[in-house]
């Protein structure tokens, strides 16, 4: 059975047309979402002022569904290109997709 993954990352704004630029060029069979989030979590590093009084941090989310076997190209590049940038990820298995 072919498997495909829905991955999601949660990224800082100031990457968002860097990673853009990563995933046009590795993922162009299905395309990819992107939007704005907030973030919340207990650690303060990185936050400023404002964001660690509100307990949120503006971050961009992009998800995009793909195969199996483009999944460990697209999470080696993503960490060559952005090592230590602070971009979370995520990836859990597609059950059913389609278009209604």
């Amino acid at each position: 059975m072919h498997q495909d993954y829905l991955v999601t990352l949660n990224a800082p704004p100031s990457l968002e047309e860097a990673i853009v630029d990563c995933l046009l060029l590795l993922e162009a069979e299905h395309g990819f979402s992107s939007f704005q989030v907030n973030a919340h979590h207990h650690q303060n590093q990185g936050l400023s002022l404002a964001e660690q009084v509100s307990g949120r941090q503006k971050r961009i989310r992009f998800q995009m569904y793909l195969a199996a076997e483009t999944l460990p190209l697209l999470l080696a590049q993503l960490k060559q290109e952005f090592s230590g940038a602070g971009i979370q990820f995520w990836v859990m298995p597609v059950i059913e997709k389609g278009v209604i």
